[in-house]
């Protein structure tokens, strides 16, 4: 890449930013700008969080922001980060590190002054790209600009050792090459990942749940995923995975593109695992997913086969995106569409009679009632929910033949 100036960008121009900047000001060429705003930038995407360097110690990034009226937290101060709150806004500012000591988990670190040592301990040459905001100069010390030219995910040096020094950088390198790559793969990088997979049981299950899901929510992660899969990468965490899950989230991945929709989390969960429910909920359980996310395997997993036929009574039954998300994994092809019509603008319906107008058309009260509403539900649900006239219809046969019953047998 021949552009070595960081391009003009709308966030670069945030009051807040302005005045964390001029309160960093040193003697060492920062701060600096680093990794996703750098990359990002230079790749004409847009920026949401951004993260500064300086070679201060966190004690005086505190002081020097507090000093121009702004808010320090200090957030990870042992590992040398402090986020600044200006404007609505949050910044990261982490002093510049060198590593000491690291156990596949975290790492013990000592602060620095050399920007190249600073880099050296990042993961992937497009991550340690930094820029002057003043002159907008990009300075590269691993040649990550070319390698984010080529789309080409590599890590600084030793991908083995990248590895060791922290496990989770395996789901990290498959979610940015889902996101960044395109170009050659590098094959010593994805070894050392399949030779390091089982260094991710160390990690903790949040982590690993939370890289997962950065991963699936990409806008087309099946590239990655599918090279996960043939690399034992999902093994040590995942042993419910489907034999089939690569086709399965490729089926889904390019329905969600066919019909607009944007990707659901459950449903890409889902393609992964085999289509069952006590298998489903020992995965969220192991993974600490949320009870939102817990529930919502379950209902997808009852919901069966959808149909333009049953599919309106799987989305009263749970809800409109547990039915979509069943038709987009387990229905046919030829009824995605039909199905899919017939819940959009649907709003779930009430059923509009009650056990007192039961009583009221000659059911005395009792536990008939319930069992007659019972029946009137499944009959109006069977009919496509008609509306409150043919309600009260079904409701009087239903009366009627529940009575002539109960007088038939006395």
């Amino acid at each position: 890449m021949t552009q070595l100036r960081l391009p003009d960008a709308a966030w670069q121009h945030a009051d807040g930013l302005k005045k964390v900047l001029a309160a960093l000001d040193d003697a060492h060429g920062g701060p600096r700008y680093v990794g996703g705003a750098v990359r990002d930038t230079l790749l004409g995407l847009p920026v949401s969080d951004v993260d500064i360097a300086t070679a201060l110690l966190p004690n005086e990034v505190i002081n020097r922001l507090e000093a121009y009226g702004i808010k320090a937290i200090p957030t990870g101060i042992e590992h040398g980060t402090v986020t600044a709150a200006v404007a609505g806004k949050n910044y990261e500012i982490t002093t510049l590190r060198r590593d000491v000591a690291t156990d596949g988990r975290r790492a013990t670190v000592a602060f620095a002054t050399d920007w190249q040592e600073d880099a050296a301990r990042r993961d992937f040459t497009i991550n340690a790209l930094y820029a002057d905001p003043e002159s907008g100069e990009v300075f590269d010390y691993f040649d990550g600009l070319s390698d984010l030219e080529a789309r080409r995910l590599r890590f600084i040096g030793d991908a083995h050792q990248r590895i060791a020094e922290d496990f989770l950088r395996i789901l990290r390198y498959f979610r940015f090459l889902a996101r960044y790559g395109g170009g050659q793969i590098d094959a010593d990088a994805i070894q050392a990942c399949a030779d390091g997979a089982h260094g991710l049981t160390a990690l903790s299950r949040e982590r690993i749940a939370q890289e997962l899901t950065r991963i699936l929510t990409l806008k087309n992660p099946f590239a990655s995923v599918d090279l996960m899969i043939r690399n034992g990468i999902f093994t040590p965490f995942l042993p419910e995975l489907s034999a089939s899950a690569a086709v399965d989230l490729l089926r889904l991945v390019e329905r969600e593109a066919q019909f607009s929709l944007p990707a659901s989390l459950p449903a890409r969960f889902l393609a992964l695992l085999t289509r069952d429910i006590v298998a489903a909920d020992k995965v969220a359980a192991r993974l600490k997913l949320s009870n939102k996310m817990r529930e919502g395997f379950g209902h997808r997993l009852r919901a069966g086969v959808p149909t333009p036929f049953n599919v309106r009574a799987i989305a009263y039954r749970a809800d409109i995106d547990t039915a979509r998300d069943a038709v987009m994994l387990y229905a046919g092809d030829a009824d995605v569409p039909e199905c899919l019509a017939r819940l959009e603008r649907w709003d779930i319906p009430t059923l509009s009679i009650k056990g007192g107008e039961l009583i009221a058309i000659g059911m005395p009260a009792g536990p008939l009632v319930a069992k007659t509403l019972q029946a009137i539900e499944a009959a109006w649900i069977q009919e496509d929910f008609p509306d409150a006239a043919r309600q009260r219809e079904m409701a009087v046969q239903m009366v009627n033949a529940a009575l002539a019953e109960v007088n038939q047998s006395n």
